[in-house]
């Protein structure tokens, strides 16, 4: 008998896809490369920033409230804490991409934010050295998410409400079978009314021209163990001449280290060809940034682990069904700032896949057709 759905990945997209296709009495199967979670992909880390704020556009605020809300009610149904509350500090220039995208959607969507000028940014945060002219936007409801957690919450949440699980699968071809879809893997063929591919960095691939533009970028994650006490430092995001660095100081690792990294810094890849090993070298480059803008968090090196960026041509999202195939939908919520909204986008594939529409968003900005240069 064929299934109604098969989601192809379940990483945080499509195992939040699952829960909202749970308990409808569907025949959904779920199938994943490797076992989830897992460091393979792009849901790991120990932590994500969330934020309803954000500089890339303004479009993606409702997006970000529906996240909360998700996410919440997650935590709520399986009892498990994965959303914390924390803070984000916004450092940059004025007129720079961080601080001045967060201010234009904080003002537009009615965010609650404080604006802090140099002086005042350097009282607060002396732990922050080389500010020159740069000031901060303080987001005091944003903070981070446990991607682990949420991924094993979300798939534990599913199996039990009857959904169909089976990992270390990988998919090996998709294609049209009648009005439906056939689907074949290492193990075995499967047939479905609906496919959701949401194979994160293995994307360009699975959709051949149709995602030509989609590109896989690597990127390194760090942890590093104070040098000195940081207990007054938030969340921060920081935009300098060199790079857009982030930190999560929350001690969410048992030795107490903060995870560092450098927003868009990486080689191109593949999810088949990239390099998992972090060479010295990058933790020196990390740790020179620390030294200069942040020396307190530059203590011992701790570890490393690769992280893959699946990035379109514009940085924004591709949430669609296939333009050759009605019965197929794709989801590459990507461009390295799509974990925080995967619980609200698995609720708007999961009323794309029951042909239910969208609700209240807007998927326009995010049509596959854009990257082949195809109309919608």
């Amino acid at each position: 008998m064929p299934y109604d759905i098969i989601l192809a990945g379940l990483g945080a997209v499509g195992s939040s896809t699952a829960v909202h296709l749970s308990g409808r009495g569907l025949r959904v199967l779920g199938l994943d490369r490797f076992h989830p979670p897992h460091t393979m992909g792009s849901s790991h880390g120990g932590s994500r920033v969330i934020r309803e704020t954000a500089f890339e556009h303004p479009r993606y605020v409702p997006l970000a409230r529906r996240a909360y809300e998700n996410w919440r009610r997650l935590e709520a149904a399986t009892e498990t804490s994965l959303l914390h509350v924390t803070g984000v500090l916004y450092v940059g220039t004025e007129g720079g991409e961080i601080v001045g995208g967060t201010l234009a959607s904080a003002r537009q969507h009615g965010i609650k934010h404080e604006i802090l000028d140099t002086a005042a940014l350097a009282r607060r945060y002396p732990l922050l050295h080389d500010l020159n002219a740069a000031i901060a936007v303080f987001e005091p409801g944003a903070g981070w998410i446990d991607p682990e957690g949420a991924v094993a919450a979300a798939l534990r949440y599913a199996a039990t409400r009857g959904i169909e699980l089976q990992f270390d699968e990988p998919l090996t071809r998709w294609e049209a079978a009648g009005e439906g879809v056939r689907v074949t893997t290492t193990r075995g063929t499967y047939e479905a009314k609906r496919l959701l591919l949401a194979a994160g960095a293995w994307m360009p691939q699975l959709l051949g021209a149709a995602g030509r533009g989609l590109t896989v970028e690597r990127q390194v994650q760090h942890w590093f163990e104070p040098a000195s006490p940081v207990a007054t430092l938030p969340v921060f995001i920081r935009q300098t001449e060199e790079a857009v660095c982030y930190a999560l100081p929350p001690a969410v690792r048992a030795d107490g280290a903060i995870k560092i990294a450098v927003h868009h810094d990486g080689a191109p890849t593949t999810a088949d060809t990239v390099r998992r090993e972090v060479g010295p070298e990058e933790v020196a480059a990390t740790r020179g940034l620390l030294e200069r803008y942040a020396p307190a968090l530059a203590g011992p090196h701790r570890g490393s682990v690769v992280c893959l960026y699946t990035n379109s041509p514009d940085g924004q999202f591709v949430i669609d069904r296939h333009p050759d195939h009605r019965s197929v939908v794709v989801a590459s919520p990507c461009s390295g700032f799509g974990f925080k909204f995967a619980s609200a986008v698995g609720e708007i594939l999961a009323r794309l896949l029951l042909d239910e529409g969208a609700g209240d968003f807007d998927l326009a900005p995010f049509q596959v057709g854009r990257l082949s240069g195809r109309p919608g």
